[in-house]
């Protein structure tokens, strides 16, 4: 288990992190989200010792990082891509690590072959694409067989097998009772793959709670309907008290409603329908609409246009 308690990290003036408190407990796939610049990797730094808080505390298994002695075996970790010596081969650098915290030479062939880096194992790292980097953080990460693992966006530079199987290796983690918690910008994965969520933005808890009860909190379900009598169905609707908005493409979006009811209403009054669906939304939606006022950094959307008798114009 992580344990963080008031949290807190300074940089001088600047807070970081916010007395942030939370619990990240096994036997699940935890996703860690939040905007750039929430902390999210300032608070997965203090959690492996490598940062001091200013404040509060972050314990792993019981205990800050930085008393373990033989660290691996508790907590294994994924911070960045090529975090290894560049001329060192792949086995050569598992070796390392493993020497290092008394871990048998076996494991070094075996997360080498979980990782599908077995033909490559005695290539210099440097060489390595940047998802054969991902696969060899995530075999050091792994090597101590830890019942804490923590990786930071574990999908970077892989390819669309490599993302389904580390998605499936970090649900497997899970079900072998193993503490996961997983850092990511792509909220389709976090979708598939976590169960549980903590939110961070600015620095402080912004949620701590289930995926389906995120989603459920931060976003609206509808009924989409496709109709070539728009403004009959929307008269309807509205006189049964349902309220009726337009999409993009033209089709009625009948907000709070069940599908069963429209298919009742449609019926009774013989009405047209071609299409009538239930929509819900994703997770990056609720995400985008929860996080709204906590993004620290939004591009404007407006493209610059050069125009003449300017600086670099004719």
């Amino acid at each position: 288990m992580i344990h963080a308690r008031e949290l807190t990290k300074r940089y001088g003036r600047a807070t970081v992190v916010d007395g942030l408190s939370f619990e990240v407990r096994p036997g699940q796939v935890t996703g860690f989200l939040g905007p750039n610049g929430a902390g999210k990797s300032t608070t997965m730094r203090m959690a492996l010792g490598l940062d001091r808080p200013s404040a509060g505390e972050i314990l792993v298994d019981g205990r800050p990082c930085r008393q373990l002695k033989e660290p691996l075996r508790t907590i294994g970790a994924l911070l960045e891509a090529k975090a290894f010596h560049s001329g060192r081969t792949a086995r050569g650098h598992l070796r390392y690590l493993a020497q290092s915290n008394r871990i048998p030479e076996s494991r070094v062939s075996e997360v080498l072959r979980l990782t599908g880096l077995e033909a490559v194992a005695d290539k210099r790292a440097g060489t390595f694409s940047l998802g054969m980097g991902q696969r060899l953080g995530i075999a050091a990460a792994l090597l101590g067989d830890p019942a804490i693992v923590l990786l930071d966006e574990p999908v970077n530079g892989l390819d669309p097998e490599g993302v389904r199987w580390i998605r499936d290796l970090m649900k497997k983690l899970a079900a072998e009772g193993r503490t996961v918690f997983v850092s990511s910008h792509l909220m389709s994965e976090m979708a598939l793959t976590a169960e549980h969520l903590i939110v961070i933005g600015r620095g402080r808890l912004l949620a701590d709670t289930s995926v389906t009860r995120f989603i459920e909190a931060n976003s609206r379900t509808f009924v989409r309907i496709r109709t070539p009598e728009p403004e009959r169905m929307r008269e309807t609707l509205s006189r049964a008290g349902i309220p009726v908005l337009t999409g993009s493409d033209g089709a009625l979006e009948a907000v709070g409603a069940r599908a069963a009811v429209i298919g009742e209403l449609v019926s009774a009054h013989g009405l047209t329908v071609h299409e009538v669906s239930t929509q819900s939304a994703s997770l990056e939606d609720a995400f985008m609409e929860f996080t709204a006022g906590a993004v620290e950094y939004r591009a404007s959307g407006e493209v610059p246009v050069r125009r003449q008798g300017t600086e670099g114009g004719a």
